[in-house]
């Protein structure tokens, strides 16, 4: 027994290996291709899964690395249960980000919306499978094929309406609200077909009666409970926030959701509906975006291996028969025309017209997340079969890819999508611009910390585009840095607040600045630039290129010398924007000589106009005044460059060719010779006596 669980471990472990590699893989070249990175991940499982490659006999594996299971449970038992583990995780994480305000502010609007789209989706569903399956109308089959047509992936409407600034217009907003009901309306009928289910499996014959209690018994459990975390969430919010730190409450508000599944599953319920309510109730409270942020690395981690599994669970071949072709090209027609007609209809007659309806019709078009969750309860229940998972896969595809094309053709329309001019009302903003990047990343990190004192929970929603969110009860902030320029948005009434921190922190900011203004009077930590002491760094070597050397600048001023380099520069083929290189060294050097000792100058920068590190070298043996440090003329000029958006050891390679140009006999050496070739050599040889 010991060695067949060992056996069994070890194949999980290649199996997961296999799945991190390939789901990362076709995740990046999804996007590459500007498709989510989610049908990447699809279409890794359905590779390198049971009906593909993975049933290939390797060495190790006679019957490959992912041996067919069984037609109901494509996978390993202990490969879907990380499955199962990963669609908790993602439940539990799209309630987290539900906004409960704009749900409650929304839910007339919203309601009727995402009611009517729910309402249409279940019903053409349930009627399309009725049909080509000539079965009955409640057929568990018909019933599971219409929820998982109710589902919306809301995350790509999202982007689209971001990418277009149309968040705040009356459709994003009714989009937005609408799809939270989507989920939880189609959160509700599982809840009921899955009761329905329980009750077959226990062997109840069903009556209409029957049915209506099942249903009244599986939507109470769920109100219930839903109000019962809504209700208590700041008490639960107090709870998880005993264990300690954020990485800790996050992790125990985690292990609260395990437990509302739990529940749900053992009341006859499906385990994601527990985790979607604990979700949902927490999103009110202040630590929501702590323990979004928290949970970000589980989500990347279990999410993917989630949609791989369900991708592996597609039986290529039968996807491939004409029959189940026809059914999903029917199905997937019937679900695009039920959200279209479903949520744009009702639209009309809430002040919306035709061009308003039909964007909010075709931004509740993609189907995702939920939907695959449903199918792979039901394929496993063994209520779905291989033809009927694969006809669900195929309408998430097509649904998912044909969205955002629509949504943008109705979004390039001209005109207002309301039949009454209205002006939303959106949140004060706070600009200023700083005129400095880095003053603004300072101003940034010393307001972050200055909410954190004040008892805010502070979340990096995106690091590379500077976005920022603060919560503290009520109060909520955004905060987005574009390079020098800082916006803060916020209600109104909070406004005052967010201008007097803002003030308070120039004032303690213009204070340390005042303090700093010694460093121009203090060479002492210049001078450490040539130091003997610096480490070298192993990727100067590797930067270094011939052709970006010149043993004999024109140059007679510092000026000239400078915009000589930056020519030499251009060689290297990663300079997009000549001036704006130059500028920044010249800023560089307003506020402070890069003229070293020893004759050694090295002026460095980070700009936008490079796409890469490089380095030039340029060799003027009578020298220059280049007002060095020691005042003698500068002969040896190294000019470092590097992109600000991305990382590069720009500083630590600075102190590398300090250190290696420290030693007289390198200068002398460096001086005596007259090829970039042998300056290349100079230098590779100084370094690796380092």
């Amino acid at each position: 027994m010991e060695e067949n669980i060992t056996e069994v471990v070890t194949s999980l472990v290649f199996q997961l290996a296999a799945i991190i590699f390939a789901v990362r893989i076709f995740g990046k070249l999804a996007v590459k291709i500007g498709i989510p990175s989610v049908l990447g991940e699809l279409v890794a499982g359905i590779i390198i899964g049971p009906y593909a490659l993975g049933c290939i006999p390797l060495p190790g594996f006679p019957h490959g690395i992912f041996p067919l299971n069984s037609p109901s449970l494509a996978v390993s038992p202990e490969l879907y249960s990380f499955s199962t583990l990963a669609s908790i995780i993602l439940l539990f994480a799209s309630g987290i980000e539900t906004d409960l305000t704009l749900f409650l502010k929304y839910s007339v609007t919203g309601g009727i919306v995402g009611f009517g789209g729910v309402a249409a989706s279940f019903l053409l569903g349930d009627v399309c499978s009725m049909i080509l399956l000539k079965t009955s109308f409640m057929d568990v089959r018909s019933l599971f094929l219409g929820i998982m047509s109710t589902a919306t992936s809301v995350g790509i409407t999202a982007r689209i309406l971001s990418d277009r600034k149309k968040m705040d217009s009356p459709e994003g907003v009714t989009i937005l609200a609408a799809a939270v009901f989507d989920d939880v309306l189609g959160i509700v009928l599982l809840a009921v077909v899955m009761g329905i289910v329980s009750a077959l499996e226990g062997g109840v014959s069903l009556s209409g009666v029957k049915i209506g209690m099942i249903a009244f018994k599986a939507f109470a459990i769920w109100l219930v409970f839903t109000a019962l975390c809504i209700f208590f969430s700041k008490y639960i919010a107090r709870f998880v926030k005993l264990f300690g730190g954020t990485f800790d409450f996050s992790i125990a508000a985690f292990g609260v959701a395990l437990v509302l599944a739990g529940i749900f599953e053992k009341q006859g319920l499906a385990m994601i509906i527990g985790a979607y309510t604990t979700g949902l109730a927490l999103s009110g409270t202040d630590i929501a975006p702590v323990i979004q942020e928290r949970i970000h690395g589980l989500y990347k981690f279990f999410v993917p291996i989630f949609f791989a599994v369900m991708g592996m669970s597609v039986n290529f071949g039968a996807l491939m028969n004409k029959e189940v072709l026809i059914f999903g090209t029917v199905y997937t027609i019937a679900a695009v025309i039920a959200k279209i007609i479903g949520c744009g209809g009702p639209s009309l007659a809430l002040g919306f017209n035709f061009k308003g309806a039909l964007r909010i019709g075709t931004g509740m078009i993609p189907r995702g997340e939920v939907a695959l969750i449903i199918a792979g309860i039901g394929l496993t229940a063994g209520i779905v079969n291989q033809e009927l998972f694969g006809v669900v896969i195929l309408m998430t595809l097509v649904t998912t890819l044909v969205a955002p094309p629509l949504l943008n053709v109705t979004l390039k329309i001209k005109g207002r999508g309301t039949k009454k001019d209205i002006k939303t009302a959106v949140a004060q903003q706070f600009v200023w611009d700083f005129k400095d990047d880095e003053i603004a990343d300072l101003v940034i990190d010393m307001f972050l910390q200055d909410l954190r004192s004040e008892g805010f929970y502070v979340q990096m929603m995106n690091i590379s585009d500077g976005l920022s969110q603060a919560r503290k009860g009520n109060v909520s902030l955004s905060i987005t840095e574009t390079d020098s320029v800082v916006t803060i948005e916020t209600d109104k009434e909070d406004m005052g607040f967010v201008k007097n921190e803002i003030y308070e922190v120039l004032l303690r900011l213009n204070k340390s600045l005042q303090t700093l203004e010694a460093l121009h009077t203090t060479s002492s930590l210049q001078t450490a630039l040539t130091s003997g002491e610096n480490r070298v760094e192993p990727v100067l070597l590797k930067i270094l290129d011939k052709s970006i050397i010149a043993c004999d600048l024109k140059g007679k001023t510092k000026q000239e010398i400078l915009d000589e380099l930056v020519t030499l520069l251009e060689q290297s083929g990663k300079v997009t924007d000549r001036a704006k290189v130059l500028a920044d060294i010249q800023a560089r050097e307003a506020v402070m000589t890069t003229g070293l000792e020893k004759g050694i100058a090295i002026p460095h920068a980070k700009t936008d106009g490079i796409t890469d590190m490089c380095i030039a070298i340029g060799i003027k043996k009578e020298g220059i005044d280049y007002t060095a440090l020691d005042g003698q003329p500068s002969k040896i000029f190294v000019m470092i460059v590097s992109p600000k958006k991305n990382e590069a050891p720009q500083m630590q390679i600075l102190s590398s060719l300090g250190g290696i140009l420290s030693k007289n006999d390198t200068i002398e050496k460096i001086l005596s010779v007259d090829t970039p070739e042998a300056v290349m050599e100079t230098v590779k040889t100084a370094a690796l006596k380092k």
